[in-house]
């Protein structure tokens, strides 16, 4: 039986790898890992070494409904903290280029603590193409507010000394909380480039609960077009409770079985006739896991096996609209030939190999 902070320590000692990615289930102690593992690394005097993001990053923000005058000053205060001397070198259209692949529809604006050692106060937002100050201001939804909180924290990251005066390691625990897909394949998509910006400069560690972020960061480090410079740095981990326990369990196969609550999400999607880019992306990434488990690794072998004569070219549409810069910049919505592709492929998938699934259910 192991304790969280025996799992700190395990992924504290384990020099071998430059990435863990670890998969959690939900109340195993993502977060406590987190906090395990900050104190494990703190310095004798007390000061952290790594950078963190888990729970209590986003506890630092907090509403003000300004219920007492009608929520005419409704904002999103930030509470002081150790970060709070960084807020005067961060730089709003920073925060706002991170926001931009999220599609978001909201603007803000920074009011500052009269106190200028105290940082930021407080977040006003209003709607995009407004003026600060010309309407009022508005409470953003739960799931906008996480991006935002995100976006802010990776703004941090290269503002002021920030990451050269703790640059061990980086801990991210789930900034996923309320993302609907294409947000959480966006969000995937900056620690992939976090990932590939500090490979061999600092310890990576990032923990999910969520399958799909957790299939999408699997397989860019273990086959996409840069796993060369990655796979032989990382290790996958299941993080679940044993034995009124923990363990971590390292993923060794290639195949990571939780293809079936992606084919669970694409039936959905198409039972809702709301099919997006990044659901081409996902599907991509069933038909990897099927090459891997028949020892192939083709995806055009798979689509050959299912009935396209075609296999090659339909691979290499495939994968097109599977890159990452692809569902980030072009259009959300799939054309009508690739929508019926999409739909023909899993029809195909699901007929050859007979997955079950019900959509909706985890």
């Amino acid at each position: 039986m192991k304790t969280i902070e025996d799992i700190a320590l395990e992924l504290h000692g384990d020099e071998s790898a430059a990435v863990q990615l670890l998969y959690a289930f939900n109340s195993v102690g993502k977060t406590r890992l987190s906090v395990a593992y900050k104190n494990l690394t703190k310095d004798k005097d007390g000061t952290h070494t790594g950078i963190y993001y888990n729970a209590y990053s986003e506890d630092l923000f907090i509403w003000d409904n300004d219920i007492e005058n009608a929520e005419a000053n409704i904002r999103l205060t930030v509470r002081p903290s150790s970060l709070s001397r960084l807020h005067a070198s961060l730089n709003e259209d920073v925060i706002r280029e991170k926001l931009k692949p999220y599609r978001m529809n909201f603007d803000f604006h920074f009011n500052i603590h009269p106190n200028m050692e105290m940082g930021i106060d407080s977040i006003s937002f209003f709607p995009v193409g407004a003026q600060f100050g010309e309407v009022p201001a508005m409470k953003i939804s739960r799931g906008e507010e996480r991006i935002f909180v995100w976006s802010f924290f990776l703004a941090m990251m290269e503002a002021g000394d920030w990451m050269k005066r703790q640059p061990s390691h980086i801990f991210i625990d789930d900034p996923v909380t309320s993302l609907n897909d294409h947000n959480i394949f966006v969000t995937a998509s900056t620690l992939f480039d976090l990932m590939d910006k500090h490979l061999d400069k600092r310890k990576i560690i990032v923990a999910t609960h969520h399958v799909g972020m957790f299939s999408i960061l699997f397989n860019w480090l273990m086959k996409g077009e840069k796993s060369d410079r990655f796979k032989q740095k990382t290790k996958v981990n299941i993080l679940s409770s044993k034995h009124g326990g923990v363990s971590l369990d390292n993923i060794r196969s290639d195949v990571f079985l939780y293809h079936l609550r992606v084919l669970q999400i694409l039936e959905q999607a198409m039972q809702e006739e709301d099919v997006r880019v990044y659901h081409f992306a996902l599907l991509r990434q069933v038909l990897e896991s099927v090459s891997s488990f028949l020892g192939v690794g083709r995806i055009s072998y798979v689509l050959k096996s299912i009935g396209f004569e075609d296999a090659d070219e339909i691979a290499r549409i495939v994968n097109t609209i599977a890159h990452k810069n692809f569902f980030l910049y072009e259009s959300d919505l799939l054309v009508s030939d690739n929508r019926m592709l999409f739909e023909k492929i899993f029809e195909k998938l699901n007929t050859q190999y007979k997955f079950v699934i019900h959509a909706g259910r985890p």
